[in-house]
């Protein structure tokens, strides 16, 4: 096991990324399932927000584009391609935020999921 010696160091300043424990794409087999986990991933956010993880303006985008994308995984004929973008489109937004990375994992993980479940 690796050891280090962090004794000198100084830590300026500290942001704990959080887990998400209600997400849970793995348990996807349809586009209703999809839209649930789509619809807890936006709880997930508010809880990010409400903590200061993720700001406002940047949450409300997010949002935004998560329920793009729902929008368009319940409609008769969904195609992939809108649906990733829309996913994407969110993901992009949290990019680079460490305190939000969690997030980006679980819309990369949405992104495969919805890339499987439509044409």
């Amino acid at each position: 096991m690796a050891k280090f010696d962090l004794s000198h160091s100084k830590v300026t300043n500290q942001v704990v990324a959080e887990t998400i424990n209600s997400v849970n794409f793995g348990t996807v087999q349809n586009k209703e399932d999809l839209v649930v986990e789509l619809r807890e991933l936006i709880s997930e956010i508010n809880k990010a927000t409400k903590k200061g993880l993720v700001k406002k303006k940047i949450s409300t985008d997010v949002k935004s584009h998560i329920e793009k994308a729902i929008t368009e995984v319940r409609k008769p004929d969904a195609k992939k391609q809108p649906i990733l973008e829309h996913i994407e489109g969110a993901k992009s937004l949290l990019d680079g935020m460490t305190s939000a990375s969690n997030l980006v994992t679980s819309l990369i993980t949405a992104a495969k999921i919805a890339g499987s479940l439509f044409l």
